[in-house]
């Protein structure tokens, strides 16, 4: 398939552009970590805003998925509009639109609906993703991706400032001060994004319509095997980082400022260990660190099931599933960046990222369901136990005969 490209030269090592491709990394990691930092604020509040607005356990589960949702299809046309406009357009561009979201829930969200249409719009801040992919990918040799691609991926820890800092923030200045914090932030990241970020000059740019290229990677079989294979272990991290705080308080009794700081150390490992399994994926096999990641998740998985004392057992089991999943995020897109022509990396990682997010979308209003039939989670982690056993079966056969002779 032909493509286009914009004016310019760079060679593949960017020796026109010294020092370029690590600012670029740096920019795209930062615009990641503070989109995806206003894209978790809703999580942490969950307790808070239940007791406020009287919420079932149902409708709990509901408002801080509906920002997931919406981050995750998001990323989708996000991904191939970048395929055409370029990240030095859309990472501006996505920060600026996410502070209206803010400030609505910040001020003016006082129920229910309310909350839910600011979340909606919130989920803005989870597409960033999308446009950070195509973008690194662009800026680094097929040999160093899998780590750009791991260290990018790092900027999800924007999840983990929210829970570490929402409910202490709220608390000691009020409940709009996150907010508020988060919003300056998020502008500030706009400007110095609009300023500084510039998209390779020799990028490839796909032909077509975005539907017309969303079409064309749609039909490629690798476009769903990563995406199932990134649905459980990104989907598993984002449903733990926004429902954990809720099973720690509602299954172990712990204060709300201490299971979001528990919910916090989660996310931290599972952030750090994101890098760790795109470094590997590029030394070894990204095939063989996916079946440790979820080998691993299976076990733990089924530990949680047993409801064993949470210091030390518990904390072990959640900490170690942290762990898996980060390995697994990284590993994931070390194989897109093997496997996807890299004119369709940024419309393939918008399906792929959107179905990891969706992969934490769902869990968390299972869970709650499940709590609300049953008054216990055991199913729940039976079920994130055998999602984890398919995704290795799936990694071990058909992708690894996809990695070998690639399409």
């Amino acid at each position: 398939m032909s493509t286009t490209s914009q004016p310019g030269a760079g060679s593949p090592g960017n020796a026109t552009v010294p020092g370029r491709p690590g600012l670029m990394l740096a920019m795209a990691t930062l615009g990641f970590a503070v989109t995806f930092w206003a894209w978790a604020l809703l999580g942490p509040l969950g307790s808070t805003l239940r007791e406020r607005l009287d919420l079932t356990a149902f409708e709990q589960a509901l408002l801080v998925a509906v920002p997931v949702l919406v981050g995750s299809l998001g990323r989708i046309p996000v991904g191939a509009l970048t395929d055409r406009l370029g990240a030095r357009t859309m990472f501006p561009a996505a920060a600026a639109l996410t502070v209206l979201p803010v400030l609505f829930l910040g001020h003016l969200a006082d129920s229910l609906t309310a909350y839910l249409i600011g979340g909606f719009f919130l989920g803005l801040g989870g597409t960033t993703f999308a446009i950070g992919v195509p973008f690194v990918n662009a800026w680094f040799p097929p040999e160093r991706r899998g780590s750009a691609l791991g260290v990018f991926g790092a900027g999800m820890g924007g999840t983990a400032i929210a829970a570490f800092s929402t409910v202490q923030l709220a608390t000691a200045f009020g409940p709009a001060f996150p907010f508020d914090l988060v919003a300056g932030v998020l502008l500030a990241y706009a400007v110095v994004a609009w300023l500084v970020l510039r998209d390779r000059p020799d990028r490839t740019i796909a032909p077509g319509s975005v539907w017309t290229r969303l079409g064309a990677v749609l039909r490629l079989p690798a476009t769903w095997q990563l995406s199932f294979l990134y649905a459980v272990a990104f989907g598993g991290f984002v449903a733990f980082s926004v429902y954990l705080p809720t099973y720690l308080t509602s299954d172990f009794d712990l204060e709300k400022a201490d299971a979001a700081m528990r919910t916090a150390g989660f996310v931290v490992l599972a952030v750090a260990m994101r890098p760790v399994g795109g470094w590997l994926s590029d030394r070894f096999d990204a095939v063989k660190v996916l079946l440790a990641a979820y080998g691993l998740a299976v076990v733990l998985a089924v530990v949680a099931a047993l409801r064993l004392p949470l210091v030390p057992v518990g904390t072990v089991a959640f900490l170690g599933l942290a762990l898996a999943l980060g390995l697994g995020t990284g590993a994931v897109f070390a194989l897109v960046a093997r496997l996807v022509p890299p004119e369709r990396v940024g419309a393939v990682t918008g399906v792929v990222g959107a179905a990891g997010g969706l992969g934490g979308f769902f869990p968390p209003l299972v869970m709650g369901s499940i709590y609300g039939l049953t008054g216990s989670y055991t199913i729940g982690f039976l079920l994130l136990a055998a999602t984890a056993a398919a995704a290795a079966a799936l990694a071990g056969t058909v992708v690894r005969r996809r990695v070998a002779v690639p399409a």
